[in-house]
């Protein structure tokens, strides 16, 4: 993996997803329409990945479908009403992630670390972007100029790197209907970690600096499963970090085992998405895009408003378990063609 675009890609993501919810929370919130904007940019961010997935596999230009999120989420702060600016977040934010990630799959070779990489830093943008859209500070042109910026240099080193805006990815084809079998349980392990994401809580949560260690374990949770994955193995790494993550749960009333769990329940993040690329790899983007929607689906429930199913300590640690009984199948198959 080249580690310039790596580098770059990285950081877009944390960019991007930092903008996207700048934008929610300074250009939305508050209005009579916020949920049924925040509704449709999660629908155009994550569920449209699916669709968008297919057509950025046979184009096979990831570079430029990226800059062209990045330059769409960038629009999305100079659009007016309120709806367009949802959508146009949303599918630039789509758009993006699509063609980063399918790169960034083409060229790990098989590995998963620089998955891991990728994948992370999105959480801190949405943490800080958040923060930032509901403060008063200033300086919201910002984000337009660097999204700019961050969709040129996309593309600038993606023509150096691979001599023109072509990607190489891997012939865009159906597989045959048995690889599709292990995509199902991933599905399913996406929207729990979804879902648990959305509804777990934590009384001590609001003390002191522990909301900000929480997004730091989603983040470092997220890159480290990428090197478990290397090191261990897919299935040891998930055995070892959703047991464990099973356990501390238990305890998760204290803040250092609940972040601890956190931590752990996270890392398999990139095991999901490597898992399914390495099943479809005629399909990376459509496999990257199904368990997008999957994080849709999953999320849905709190943005309906339903109440939710999890009841504390206890059944946290049960959706840890349950996540890995629903993972075994897969990474077994995996493990088998390694």
């Amino acid at each position: 993996m080249d580690k310039k675009l790596l580098s770059l890609y990285s950081f877009a993501h944390f960019w991007v997803d930092l903008s996207c919810a700048l934008l929610v929370f300074r250009s939305l919130s508050g209005g009579t329409d916020f949920a049924l904007c925040l509704l449709l940019y999660n629908f155009c961010a994550f569920a449209l990945q699916m669709p968008f997935g297919v057509l950025a596999d046979r184009l096979d230009r990831n570079g430029a479908v990226a800059a062209l999120g990045c330059g769409l989420t960038a629009a999305a702060c100079l659009v007016p009403a309120a709806v367009p600016v949802a959508v146009t977040a949303g599918v630039g934010n789509a758009l993006f992630h699509l063609g980063g990630g399918i790169d960034v799959l083409n060229k790990s070779r098989n590995r998963a670390w620089a998955l891991g990489v990728f994948v992370s830093p999105g959480a801190l943008g949405l943490y800080l972007g958040t923060l930032w859209g509901k403060g008063d500070a200033p300086g919201t042109w910002a984000a337009p100029v660097i999204l700019l910026a961050l969709g040129a240099g996309i593309l600038r080193l993606c023509r150096r790197i691979f001599g023109s805006l072509r990607s190489g990815n891997a012939p865009a084809e159906l597989a045959a209907p048995y690889e599709y079998g292990i995509l199902p349980p991933l599905f399913l392990v996406v929207a729990l970690r979804s879902y648990m994401g959305m509804n777990q809580s934590f009384a001590w949560k609001g003390e002191g600096w522990w909301a900000s260690f929480l997004t730091l374990a989603l983040v470092l949770g997220k890159a480290a499963g990428g090197f478990a994955v290397d090191r261990l193995g897919a299935r040891k790494a998930s055995a070892g970090s959703l047991g464990l993550a099973a356990a501390l749960y238990l305890v998760s009333a204290l803040p250092l085992p609940g972040t601890l769990a956190v931590f752990l329940f996270n890392m398999t993040m990139p095991v999901t998405l490597w898992a399914a690329a390495r099943a479809v790899p005629g399909a990376k983007g459509f496999s990257f895009g199904l368990l997008t929607f999957a994080l849709f689906l999953g999320a849905l429930p709190s943005f309906l408003g339903w109440p939710s199913l999890l009841a504390g300590p206890g059944s946290y640690a049960a959706m840890a378990v349950l996540s890995l009984v629903l993972l075994w199948i897969p990474l077994r198959k995996e493990v088998a063609e390694c």
